[in-house]
């Protein structure tokens, strides 16, 4: 791999990075959810298209957030947004599906979450991925998507080394997606049969903290950026999956989590913030699992990069108006933010001004 090359690309502080999501990221985003939204609003089922473009309307920061990976090989940035809205799509609409389910059947979430599995390899067979759902036209919306990432894949030159970790790490999204969703009762159980199963690739974390880890997409779209590159190659491919899951993805989703805590007590759903005996522990536990994901990238080409994508993980999350409609939540943010360095504070006065804003 070019690691020269590659660093050339990667923009290297914080006023950098920005320009490039305004003036590139941000719009061309916007400019594909458009498309998908028209696509959405004529799904003929009334309750998947309600659905399809509730995920949208309310989840539109997951594709703005996903695809800034694409500012660092901004010269494919026209492969790369395609491909991580349309999957992030996928990931967001299917959510909504199973979180607004009256069947909390298995069979039918991960019929639904093979899309999932079908999007990311250009080579399976498509089918019919609503045959256990109650609702089941949607004209064709979901298998559009599916056939959006494999468009965008065939173009990635060196997809064909991270594609085995791709998998990996979709097919633990899937696991979790259907565990997660099924029965309250048996939620829980099924969970840490899973867990056991898998303890081995991250044996210093709790189940809970294992779990979010899989719930997340961005070690994903960091190996759809790394398979824009010609020159990347097998070896590093691993090193790539390694620095960014657990911890980095851990992070992510554990963030998520805790800002909606409140709308998981009211719905009544699984929550991975809920499995400490006290606030401190919660907050030790994230200072933790920050440091560790701060320590994984430092091995990667391109380090400043993605102590970015963590710092504004921070500041996204935190800077997010439910924060301080919590109190527990809030005490939480603010020991986070406490000698916060200057890009994280950087990155959430960013954050306040595109939820104004943009």
């Amino acid at each position: 791999m070019n690691v020269k090359a590659t660093r050339r690309q990667v923009p290297q502080n914080p006023i950098a990075l920005m320009y490039r999501v305004y003036k590139h990221i941000l719009p061309e985003v916007r400019s594909e959810l458009d498309r998908v939204r028209q696509d959405a609003a004529s799904i003929p089922d009334p309750e998947l298209r309600k659905q399809a473009l509730a995920s949208i309307a309310t989840k539109q920061f997951h594709c703005q957030g996903g695809a800034v990976y694409a500012s660092a090989r901004l010269d494919e940035r026209n492969i790369l947004i395609p491909l991580i809205v349309a999957f992030q799509t996928i990931s967001d609409y299917l959510d909504n599906l199973c979180d607004r389910s009256t069947s909390m059947d298995p069979v039918d979430f991960r019929r639904m979450h093979q899309s999932m599995l079908d999007a990311i390899d250009p080579d399976a067979s498509l089918c019919d991925y609503y045959e256990f759902h109650a609702e089941r036209d949607d004209g064709g919306y979901l298998q559009r998507l599916v056939q959006t990432c494999r468009r965008c894949i065939a173009m990635l030159p060196s997809y064909r080394h991270v594609m085995p970790y791709v998998r990996e790490l979709v097919g633990l999204y899937v696991d979790l997606q259907v565990y997660k969703h099924i029965r309250h009762d048996l939620r829980e159980p099924e969970l840490l049969r899973w867990w056991e199963t898998h303890r081995q690739k991250a044996p210093h974390l709790f189940w809970n903290e294992f779990a979010a880890a899989t719930g997340s997409t961005l070690g994903v779209f960091f190996l759809f950026q790394a398979a824009a590159d010609p020159d990347f190659d097998e070896a590093a491919a691993r090193q790539y999956k390694d620095c960014y899951f657990p911890h980095v993805c851990g992070l992510h989703i554990m963030l998520d989590y805790l800002i909606d805590q409140e709308e998981d007590r009211v719905g009544g759903d699984l929550n991975f913030c809920n499995y400490y005996e006290k606030t401190d522990t919660l907050v030790d536990r994230i200072v933790y699992i920050v440091d560790r994901a701060i320590q994984d990238v430092a091995f990667l080409p391109a380090p400043r990069f993605h102590r970015m994508i963590i710092e504004g993980l921070l500041a996204l999350y935190l800077s997010d108006p439910k924060v301080s409609s919590q109190r527990d939540v809030k005490t939480v943010s603010r020991r986070l933010m406490q000698n916060s360095p200057v890009t994280r504070l950087f990155f959430w006065s960013n954050s306040l001004w595109i939820r104004k804003y943009m």
